[in-house]
């Protein structure tokens, strides 16, 4: 059993959509650190401790139960009471925490002292309203004008700047004691007999511009709360794994949990659809080029997630130019906010539009969901946001017209680098000095290419031959400039990008293992490609480097400069997939999964230290990694696809099985794997080097062949 690794230690996290609470292990809150109960964007709680006549708890235990839930288990440290001194360890204190919208919280106190024991119960609370983004700088500004009402036993405090208004309202029910309030704290005065308990719930009901997001009452129900409910209900409806690898399984099954915990609601025409959020905890918001690649992931898991993310794109794509927002029409969103700084102009986040890749990659998810869905509404719904994204690319992502894609922040809060390495000291010569843009990525090339041919599928399924055939076109005319212009023959290797002056910046990066997947790479420069890629330089054990070692600027603990992405590494799998790699795809997946085995609950951050694997050594977190993230979780479900060759036609009503099981991975069982409206369930194992399969349940038409 390998040594867990903690990232983020000491806080607790749990979330319902974009409302979520960071504490202390202890519970606690500390406003000077990026911790608080946040709603919407805004931090409404900013402090919070609990204490016994003013005497801190001690700590036993603390954890989630669920990704909306957690539990805390304190007993008393010795203190003064009226009667005299109570010692250490005689009242058993617990406090749950269930979120759904607002917060729920339960206090409950069990007294095994041998006489009564009276005491005081401190709420301390405080509330500062700070922009999200200002708690992650730790950079609190006070902008607008709070106000705190007590009355008849609630506590509302509100937050006006302008048509920005936030405000909390904490109520104590179904209390043993009634509830004070004075000098910022709610006080309960509590008698409890010897082996008698006591009791009290707190409601924190969130305002939102008039809205009230009020938590459920779990003290008195089940907490089989809505949240667990939304989460139950796309467990049941998700592929399901079995191996006799039951780490494999447990990390499988942890990124269903973790996708589940992600999801946000889509409503379209009066229907209901989910996508995933970004990450938790800080990026649990509407985003492009996130939702987009884990629906990408997920789609033989669960391919309703690319279906909502392909809507909530479409509403909200640009209409016009933009430069604050860094918006063309056609262009799909970046990210999308609801906080102070943004609505009042300081940032654009209302939505962001600056990222180069989402508006294609939205046309390739818009083509693999069909093939998955085969639901031709959701096509043709589809139809006016695909041929703006189409128009988008050749007149605003090509804006220079030199025939490749690019990208160039106009805003003056935009982001420098605009690709998925979006940090602004990510793209770097061979001598580590920084890129300035405009810059044409590697990758983005890749992607406008597979776009090109998946509109010219979607057209062909519309009957429109000559669009098809245009696309069909304009994807090999890509083709052939493409590997003139960006293919290094000394390196056997695709570089980087191209700068500004149309040079070529020749680094050696993982961005170039990408193109695998998109089809743009001739079968004859594909194995120079795959060498390079597992040379020591950039193969660290655990998976590709996001930058080569032997480039001036890597450093293995840096955000993209030489850090392993296990979403970059999922790609770079399907890719080698494609071309016929299979023993590669398995080297990547077992790198993978041996760097999960190190991680609590096998689940995999948003990236790790591209420090290098050794007997004796393990991977090594990134301190500020988001965990769990949505592309991360679904990394492994890419993996797990990738290992078993799955293509769906659901119009054809077909499914095409490449499996070739790595030796970790002796057995593997899918159930409830979904093709249109065909579930299939289907068992693989290994015979010595070759992998075996048979449909073991099938409920419909559907042809599976290899």
């Amino acid at each position: 059993m390998p040594t867990k690794v903690i990232i983020n230690s000491g806080l607790i996290t749990i979330n319902d959509g974009s409302s979520f609470l960071v504490t202390a292990s202890d519970g606690s809150i500390n406003s000077n650190l990026p911790q608080g109960f946040f709603v919407r964007d805004t931090r409404l709680i900013s402090y919070y401790e609990i204490s016994l006549n003013r005497y801190p708890l001690v700590l036993l235990a603390s954890s989630n139960i669920t990704h909306h839930s957690a539990l805390y288990q304190f007993t008393n440290p010795q203190f003064p009471t009226v009667k005299g001194n109570l010692p250490s360890g005689c009242l058993l204190i617990s406090i749950r925490r269930d979120i759904v919208e607002g917060m729920h919280e339960d206090i409950d106190i069990i007294n095994y002292y041998h006489e009564p024991v009276e005491f005081q119960l401190m709420l301390a609370l405080r509330s500062d309203f700070a922009d999200i983004f200002d708690v992650k700088a730790q950079h609190i500004l006070t902008r607008g004008v709070t106000n705190t009402i007590w009355q008849d036993g609630v506590l509302k405090t509100e937050y006006c700047n302008g048509s920005f208004v936030r405000g909390i309202v904490i109520e104590a029910v179904c209390s043993s004691s009634q509830v004070r309030y004075a000098n910022g704290r709610l006080m309960f005065d509590i008698d409890i007999a010897s082996g008698k308990s006591w009791h009290t719930c707190i409601k924190f009901t969130a305002l939102v511009n008039g809205n009230a997001l009020k938590p459920q009452i779990t003290c008195c129900v089940d907490h089989n709360t809505k949240a667990g409910k939304v989460r139950d209900e796309f467990l049941t409806h998700a592929t399901k794994l079995k191996s006799s690898n039951a780490e494999i399984q447990e990390f499988y099954q942890q990124a269903l949990t973790d996708l589940a915990a992600m999801r946000i609601r889509v409503d379209d025409n009066g229907q209901e659809f989910w996508m995933p959020a970004a990450g938790i905890p800080w990026f649990v918001a509407v985003f492009g080029r996130d939702s987009i690649i884990a629906s990408l992931q997920s789609m033989a898991v669960y391919h309703e997630f690319a279906r909502g993310t392909l809507l909530r794109l479409a509403q909200l794509q640009a209409k016009e130019l933009d430069d604050w927002h860094d918006a063309e029409p056609g262009k799909m969103l970046h990210e999308l906010r609801h906080d102070e700084l943004t609505k009042i102009h300081q940032l654009p986040y209302d939505p962001y539009y600056g990222t180069v890749d989402s508006t294609i990659l939205w046309i390739v998810t818009l083509a693999e969901a069909y093939s998955w869905n085969a639901d031709l509404s959701m096509l043709n719904e589809c139809r006016s946001p695909l041929e703006k994204a189409l128009i988008w690319i050749d007149k605003y992502g090509d804006f220079d017209g030199d025939g490749f894609v690019e990208y160039l922040t106009r805003s003056t809060h935009g982001l420098r680098n605009q690709g998925w390495k979006d940090s602004g000291d990510a793209i770097v010569y061979p001598n580590g000095e920084l890129v300035e843009p405009p810059i044409a990525l590697c990758e983005v090339q890749g992607y406008v290419y597979e776009a090109w041919q998946k509109a010219a599928f979607i057209y062909e399924v519309w009957g429109e031959q000559k669009q098809a055939t245009k696309f069909r076109q304009k994807a090999e005319e890509l083709y052939q400039r493409f590997n003139e212009q960006f293919w290094m023959e000394s390196e056997g290797f695709y570089c980087l990008g191209l700068d500004n002056q149309k040079q070529q910046i020749q680094s050696i990066v993982s961005n170039a293992g990408q193109l695998l997947l998109s089809g743009i790479v001739p079968q004859e420069r594909a194995k120079k490609l795959v060498e390079r890629l597992f040379q020591a330089d950039l193969w660290c054990g655990w998976g590709v480097r996001t930058l080569s070692a032997k480039n001036q600027g890597y450093n293995p603990i840096s955000y993209q400069r030489g850090s392993v992405w296990p979403h970059d590494n999922s790609i770079i799998a399907a890719g080698l997939k494609r071309y016929g790699y299979h023993q590669e795809v398995n080297r990547i997946a077992e790198g993978i999964f041996a760097a999960a085995s190190y991680f609590q609950a096998g689940r995999m951050p948003e990236l790790f230290a591209g420090i290098e694997r050794q007997d004796n050594n393990f991977p090594v977190p990134y301190p500020d990694a988001n965990i769990p993230q949505a592309w991360a979780a679904g990394s492994i479900l890419l993996l797990i696809r990738s290992i078993l060759g799955l293509e769906a036609n659901a119009p054809q009503h077909k499914l095409k099985v490449q499996p070739h099981l790595p030796e970790c991975l002796p057995d593997l069982e899918l159930k409830n794997l979904a093709v249109g409206d065909v579930k299939v369930s289907l068992r693989f194992w290994r015979e010595g080097e070759q992998t075996q399969w048979e449909v073991t349940h099938q409920d419909g038409e559907l042809q599976v062949y290899k």
